[in-house]
């Protein structure tokens, strides 16, 4: 008689990566990839960044308030799928990533010219840390959408109804205060265009 053995349980790793940028500010195609990377892991960290060669328009407390209210939005209508938190870091991307435990590192890509960048940084990252970056395409909606080109409709007297489709509400509500603050980069630019 061959007996069955009774299966053992698995030890199955927890599945977390960081989902980094600068988020300054944030749109709905940073949402979208977030949405979508909440069904290929367990946890994912927001990883809000500090880009030495961009100025930023919002704080980190700002764009971490933001991604709170957000997110928290975005979990209580989709609630199946990963946990999300929200941090901010200075420094190495890939040390923040050893740092919260994470296996990846998720990054949005609107096009080619988004992963001909992407892709560098990922092998860099694969080889000095030892830690993957999964890819995952904006939807089609968000492609030509990023954060430099909605900070500079902004600053640039476009109307923020043009923003609608790009980024929520109390992003563009951030935004227009932003705008009338001389001492923000936004406003500062705002002002030079008004002069000339």
């Amino acid at each position: 008689m061959i007996r069955a053995k009774t299966p053992r349980l698995l030890h199955v790793a927890h599945h977390l990566a960081v989902f980094t940028g600068s988020f300054d500010p944030v749109t709905y195609g940073h949402l979208d990839v977030l949405q979508r990377a909440r069904g290929l892991f367990d946890e994912i960290v927001i990883a809000v960044g500090h880009n030495p060669d961009k100025p930023g328009v919002f704080s980190f407390e700002e764009r971490v308030d933001l991604l709170n209210e957000l997110v928290g939005e975005l979990v209580a209508t989709h609630p199946r799928g990963a946990a999300v938190r929200v941090a901010h870091y200075t420094g190495l991307t890939v040390d923040f990533a050893r740092e919260v435990g994470a296996s990846a590192i998720i990054r949005g890509i609107r096009n080619v010219t988004d992963l001909n960048a992407e892709c560098q940084a990922a092998i860099t990252n694969r080889q000095v840390a030892g830690i993957e970056t999964v890819f995952i395409l904006t939807s089609e909606k968000y492609a030509y959408a990023s954060s430099s080109l909605i900070r500079q409709i902004a600053a640039f007297g476009g109307s923020m109804d043009t923003l609608t489709p790009f980024v929520p509400d109390r992003v563009q509500l951030a935004l227009r205060a932003k705008l009338d603050d001389p001492s923000n980069p936004l406003g500062r630019l705002r002002a030079e265009q008004a002069q000339d």
